[in-house]
């Protein structure tokens, strides 16, 4: 999450332009739908009863925030405006929802701005990393995960995690699973929420030593199988290395892909426990 480029201004710019269109999109959307319809009588209103004036609502303060944030920073996002185009439209159709986003960075404001009104989370491997972005937002909801997987096992649990223990899909509860991919340790706030969208965008992966997504994309979905109802929008970035495209198409199934913009994949995963019988992935 943590952005590897900082002087990317263009995308910078790109970025707060997509931020202005959605908040006026929302402003507009709230001035309209807050306004009373006009009257088609062609009585005179009673002196006692005035015609109301339509309402100026101020900017949400976490829209606000992230509109100063990233006009005054050189920090810019690690994803592309296309790629973030992708779950912004998602937001836009589904929010205010239950947002959880693997990894914490200096894009994290701006999914907590565009989930207004919602709850987003974000989950962090490095502990000294979560109190530094703490200390410059302190609004923003993070947890310190702890990873006990290395990316050089990658190949060693996709082979082992495709057996019955792994693959039995409509559990609710994720501290009891056998899976060694399953995130077992997750915070209880975590763990009790049903989550509306997932994205997976960290924790690191592009060394052999590093923790890798395998343990992430797998947790992510199961918890979108879990659900009572419904389904989940899962994201998952990066998919250009080996672990993020082979486990995503594993654990997210091929047959759950909505779309994919560069090297940013978007699942749509229904639930399991609502209709039992359901493969762990769909025919393609």
């Amino acid at each position: 999450m943590r952005s590897k480029v900082q002087s990317h201004v263009n995308l910078k710019h790109a970025v707060l332009g997509l931020f202005l269109l959605f908040l006026l999109v929302l402003l507009l959307r709230s001035t309209f739908s807050s306004t009373p319809p006009q009257s088609t009588s062609t009585k005179a209103a009673e002196p006692s009863q005035p015609v109301p004036s339509p309402s100026c609502d101020k900017i949400p303060p976490s829209m606000a925030q992230a509109i100063v944030h990233y006009a005054t920073s050189n920090n810019t996002p690690q994803q592309t405006l296309k790629e973030i185009s992708v779950t912004a439209r998602v937001l836009e159709r589904r929010s205010p929802c239950n947002f959880l986003v693997f990894g914490l960075g200096h894009d994290s404001l701006m999914w907590a701005a565009l989930n207004h009104g919602g709850r987003t989370v974000f989950l962090e491997e490095d502990a000294a990393w979560i109190k530094t972005i703490r200390q410059k937002l302190p609004s923003l909801e993070a947890y310190h995960v702890a990873y006990n997987t290395r990316v050089r096992q990658a190949d060693e649990l996709l082979e082992y995690s495709k057996g019955a223990e792994c693959t039995s899909a409509g559990g609710d509860d994720h501290r009891s699973s056998g899976c060694p991919l399953a995130l077992r340790e997750l915070p209880a706030a975590v763990l009790e929420t049903e989550w509306d969208l997932i994205m997976v965008d960290a924790p690191t992966g592009y060394f052999e030593e590093a923790p890798g997504r395998m343990g992430a994309i797998y947790t992510a979905g199961m918890m979108a199988r879990g659900r009572r109802e419904g389904e989940t929008d899962v994201f998952v970035h990066d998919v250009n290395r080996p672990v993020e495209d082979r486990f995503s198409k594993a654990f997210l199934c091929e047959g759950y892909l909505a779309e994919q913009e560069g090297i940013l994949r978007h699942f749509t995963i229904p639930s399991h426990r609502a209709e039992p019988g359901r493969p762990f992935c769909p025919a393609v």
